[in-house]
C-alpha cells in the first residue's frame, strides 16, 4: 500500500509542484543565496534510535527559551562590521579636526565648531534620510522584489543630492548664522572657512549612507569594513601631507575630508556596479528612479526627523551649559557626556542595524513571528550591552575623563556625572534597538513624533527647570535628558508591542503609486 501511495500519479504531481516551486524560489537568488533573510531560524536536531536525540532536543529547547544562540551569533556577526564601519566614518572628520588643531588654537576652535555645525545641519540629516532604505530595500529584499532595490537606491541618492544642495547653501552663510547664535566672531569665521571646503564631503556622505543601507539590507556587511577603513588610512596620510608638506594650511584638513569620503563612495559604488553579487538587485541606472523620489519622501523625511530631533537635543544641552555661571566647566562636562553618549551609540547602532535588517527582511518575506523573535534576542543583547557600559563607566570613569582633560576639577566633576551618564547610555542602547525595529517596519513617522514630544516637550523643559530654576546645574541638564529618554523608551516599547506588524505594499513594477507608506 505504501508503495502504491508513493508512486501514485497524484503524489508524483505534488512532488513535481514542490520541485518547481523550489526551483522558482532559487531563481533570482544569485550565487550568494540572496533570497534568504539574515538567519533562517532553523536548528538541526539529530535523532538517534535510543531517544538520546529527543532528550538533547528537549534540553536545547529549554535553553533556547532563554537564549537563542544561533540568532545571537548571527546578529553579533552582523553588528560587529557595522560598528567598525560607523567608527571609521566617524573618525575621518575627527582626524581633520585634530590636524587643524596642530596649526593653532584658533584653527582648532574653528574646526571643532565647524564640525559640530556640520553634524547638526548635515550629517544627521543625511543619516536620517537614508533610513527610508532600511524599510524599502529591507522589505523588498525579503519579498524577493530584487530589481526594485536598485531603483530605491537611485531614488534615495537623488533625494540626498537635493537635500545636500540645500545644506550647502546653508553652510555658505555659516559665519553670520553662528554670530547670530552668539558664537565668537573669529571662531565663526574659521568655522565658515572649514565648512566651505567640506561641502563636497556633504554630498559624498549622503551617497555613502544610501549605499550602506542598500548593502546592509542584503546582509552584505564585511566589505563595508574595507571600504571605510581604507579611506580612513588614506585620510590620515593625505591630511598629514596637506598640513605639513603641501602648504594648504587650514583648508587642507577640510579638503582631505572631502577627498576621503569621495574615495569611499567611489569604492562602494564600483563594488555594487561591478560585483556579480548584486546582479539581481542592481540593474543599472534607470530613469524609473525619479518616479520614486516623491513617494520615498514619505519615509525619508520622518526618518530624517527622528534622527535630527535626538541629535539636536544633545547639541542644545551643550549650548545651555554655556549659559551657566561656570560656563567653561559646564560646557566641558556636558560636551564630554555628549561625546561619550555618541561613542556608545555607535556600538548600539550595529545592533540597531541588525534588527532593522532582520525585521524588514522577515516582514517582507511574511515571517512576522521570526521578526518578533529576532527582536527579543536584540533586546537581550542591548541589555547586556547596557550592563557592559555600566561596568566600564562605573569602574573606569576617571581613566576615560583623563582622555579628555588632565584637570583634576574636570575629572572630579565628570565622576559626579557618571551615574546619570550611565542611565542615559543604557536607555539610549534600548531606544536604538526599538528605533531600528521602527525603521524596519516603516514606522518612522511615529518615532519622529515620539522624539519631538520626548525631547522638546518633556526633556528640554525639565532640563531648564532642573538645571537653572532648581539649581542642579549640569546634573539638572542631564536629568532632564534622562526623563526625555525614559519617555522615548516607554512610547517606543508601546508602539512596538501594540502596533500591528505588517509589510508595506511595495512596488514590484513601474508604478510609483504602488508604494504605500
Amino acid at each position: 500500500g505504501s508503495c502504491l501511495t508513493c508512486c501514485s500519479p497524484h503524489t508524483t504531481h505534488h512532488k513535481q509542484q514542490v520541485t518547481s516551486l523550489k526551483r522558482e524560489g532559487m531563481e533570482g537568488m544569485g550565487e550568494e543565496g540572496a533570497a534568504a533573510p539574515l538567519l533562517d531560524g532553523k536548528i538541526k536536531v539529530t535523532r538517534s534510535d535510543n531517544g538520546d536525540g529527543e532528550a538533547a532536543a528537549g534540553r536545547r529547547r529549554w535553553w533556547r527559551c532563554l537564549w537563542d544562540a544561533e540568532e545571537t551569533a548571527g546578529q553579533v556577526a552582523f553588528a560587529a562590521p557595522m560598528v567598525a564601519t560607523s567608527m571609521a566614518f566617524y573618525a575621518i572628520p575627527l582626524v581633520s579636526v585634530m590636524y587643524a588643531g596642530r596649526i593653532g588654537d584658533l584653527e582648532l576652535a574653528g574646526a571643532t565648531l565647524g564640525n559640530s555645525w556640520a553634524t547638526v545641519t548635515g550629517i544627521a540629516l543625511m543619516t536620517g534620510l537614508s533610513g527610508s532604505l532600511e524599510t524599502l530595500c529591507g522589505q523588498g529584499y525579503g519579498a524577493k522584489a530584487y530589481r526594485m532595490l536598485g531603483v530605491y537606491l537611485q531614488a534615495s541618492i537623488i533625494t540626498s543630492a537635493l537635500f545636500s544642495v540645500l545644506v550647502s547653501l546653508l553652510w555658505l552663510y555659516t559665519e553670520p548664522l553662528l554670530i547670530f547664535l552668539h558664537q565668537d566672531p573669529e571662531v565663526s569665521r574659521m568655522a565658515a572657512v572649514f565648512l566651505r571646503y567640506t561641502i563636497p564631503a556633504q554630498f559624498a556622505f549622503g551617497f555613502i549612507q544610501c549605499i550602506l543601507r542598500f548593502l546592509q539590507t542584503q546582509s552584505v556587511v564585511m566589505p563595508l569594513v574595507a571600504f571605510s577603513l581604507l579611506p580612513l588610512v588614506f585620510h590620515v596620510g593625505i591630511t598629514h601631507a596637506s598640513v605639513h608638506y603641501l602648504g594648504l594650511g587650514f583648508a587642507g584638513p577640510a579638503m582631505s575630508t572631502s577627498l576621503s569620503l569621495w574615495l569611499s563612495f567611489i569604492m562602494l559604488a564600483s563594488y555594487v556596479m561591478l560585483s556579480t553579487r548584486f546582479k539581481h538587485t542592481w540593474g543599472g541606472f534607470s530613469t524609473e528612479a525619479f518616479q520614486y523620489v516623491l513617494p520615498g519622501l514619505k519615509l525619508a523625511v520622518p526618518s530624517a526627523m527622528m534622527v535630527c530631533f535626538e541629535y539636536w537635543a544633545f547639541e542644545i544641552l551643550v549650548l545651555l551649559a554655556g549659559l551657566m555661571p561656570d560656563s567653561q566647566m559646564s560646557t566641558s562636562i556636558i560636551a564630554m557626556c555628549a561625546n561619550t553618549e555618541s561613542i556608545s551609540y555607535m556600538i548600539t547602532y550595529g545592533f540597531a542595524a541588525a534588527i532593522s535588517t532582520r525585521v524588514s527582511n522577515e516582514l517582507g518575506a511574511g515571517n512576522i513571528d521570526k521578526a518578533k523573535k529576532a527582536l527579543k534576542v536584540t533586546l537581550e543583547l542591548s541589555l547586556l550591552l547596557g550592563v557592559t557600559f555600566l561596568l566600564l563607566l562605573g569602574l573606569g570613569h576617571n581613566l576615560w575623563a583623563g582622555l579628555f582633560s588632565k584637570s583634576e576639577a574636570v575629572i572630579s566633576a565628570f565622576a559626579s556625572m557618571t551615574p546619570f551618564l550611565i542611565g542615559s547610555v543604557v536607555l539610549d542602547s534600548t531606544q536604538g534597538v526599538l528605533s531600528g525595529v521602527s525603521r524596519g517596519c516603516g514606522w518612522q513617522h511615529l518615532v519622529a513624533w515620539t522624539n519631538l514630544v520626548a525631547f522638546y516637550i518633556i526633556g528640554l523643559p525639565l532640563s531648564l527647570l532642573l538645571g537653572f530654576k532648581l539649581g542642579f546645574h549640569t546634573k539638572g541638564l542631564w536629568m532632564g535628558q534622562i526623563c526625555g529618554l525614559l519617555c522615548q523608551n516607554a512610547v517606543l516599547l508601546f508602539i512596538t508591542l501594540r502596533t500591528k506588524w505588517e509589510r508595506l505594499e511595495l512596488a514590484t513594477d513601474s508604478k510609483a503609486s504602488d508604494l504605500i507608506c
